[in-house]
């Protein structure tokens, strides 16, 4: 087995300056670190993480918890698109991620209680509900955290700006001409949903149009099958819209399915823009309009600031909104034009 004192006697440099360059020290220059990595990837050297453990007092762990109230969880693609995102990140770092059972509810230990345990040094939440109490207890907790798709907290938080992506759903819409434009929540009680209906409710405004009465309706926790049952909602009211934005694709992938039961057609009938920009978005019939969140750059950012946190030993509040962009597709055309009695 290769040690430390082995990539010394190679390279040249003392066993604290190779120690050093393996956990990235930054007293040691960049070139020196260089030489050092690379004969420890010739000689097939491979740390001891107990004697890391000991020598640099991280575990090199990072916690990750996953809370979400319709048991799909990690299935759903935003969210295993973003997970992944963060995880490249991290373990370029030298961090493993360490997942928390939602069974541990039953075992009468919390979230935190098990990141403590396991010595975490970092924990990642991906959340939507502010009013979850263990998600709470983490955030009052002493360890670094960075909290996922949810905004007003007090510690470090990223999310997309999801009313900014209302406001574009509804202003697209309006330039293809619909003014009967309604809006599938999601449930107003978690941030993605509130602020989703916030941006439909803004950008109504900015275009001069009025929300018809029956034209907002809460789709609940994002599945296919609310999405289906609030848009044979929609189906049943005197005046159906022309346009319906849905807060997430799997509601938008439902509500084609009751649009096209109805024997309607889409989008000569009623115009859809989903939100997420999922995979299977560009595989449908038709091809979703949807505005897309940046999986790549919310993991990523979540993952620079948890680390920072980490190395400075110390939470930090920071607040970063990423971007959307509204992916024209097929699911979107010119209204009808309204015959004159």
């Amino acid at each position: 087995m290769v040690t430390i004192y082995d990539l010394a006697k190679r390279t040249g440099f003392s066993s604290t300056t190779v120690s050093k360059a393996l956990n990235n020290y930054t007293d040691v220059s960049q070139k020196t670190k260089q030489k050092i990595l690379d004969a420890a990837a010739e000689m097939g050297y491979l740390p001891n993480a107990h004697a890391q453990s000991l020598s640099t007092k991280k575990s090199w762990t990072i916690g990750v918890m996953f809370a979400e109230d319709n048991e799909v969880g990690l299935k759903h693609p935003f969210f295993s698109a973003l997970i992944e995102s963060f995880r490249k990140y991290v373990e370029r770092e030298g961090y493993d991620l360490i997942f928390a059972s939602r069974n541990l509810r039953n075992r009468d230990t919390s979230y935190l209680e098990h990141f403590l345990y396991r010595a975490v040094d970092g924990i990642v939440v991906i959340c939507s509900d502010p009013h979850d109490p263990q998600v709470q207890d983490m955030i009052n907790s002493h360890l670094p955290i960075v909290v996922i798709d949810m905004s007003n907290q007090n510690c470090s938080v990223v999310y997309s700006d999801n009313i900014d992506g209302g406001r574009l759903a509804v202003k697209y819409l309006h330039s293809l001409g619909h003014t009967r434009i309604a809006h599938i929540s999601g449930d107003p009680s978690i941030d993605a949903g509130a602020q989703r209906i916030k941006g439909f409710t803004k950008g109504m405004d900015e275009q001069n149009l009025p929300i018809l009465d029956g034209y907002l309706v809460n789709g609940g926790m994002f599945s296919i099958e609310e999405g289906k049952a609030a848009m044979e909602t929609l189906l049943e009211l005197e005046t159906i819209p022309t346009a319906v934005f849905v807060a997430g694709d799997h509601m938008a992938i439902g509500a084609m399915e009751a649009i096209k039961e109805k024997g309607l057609r889409i989008p000569e009938d009623i115009s859809i823009i989903g939100y997420d920009d999922i995979e299977m978005s560009s595989y449908l019939t038709p091809k979703l309009t949807t505005v897309r969140q940046d999986t790549d750059r919310i993991g990523a950012r979540a993952g620079q600031l948890l680390m920072k946190q980490i190395i400075q030993k110390k939470k930090l509040l920071s607040t970063e909104v990423i971007p959307v962009e509204l992916i024209i597709r097929e699911s979107c055309t010119m209204a009808k034009k309204e015959k004159k009695k």
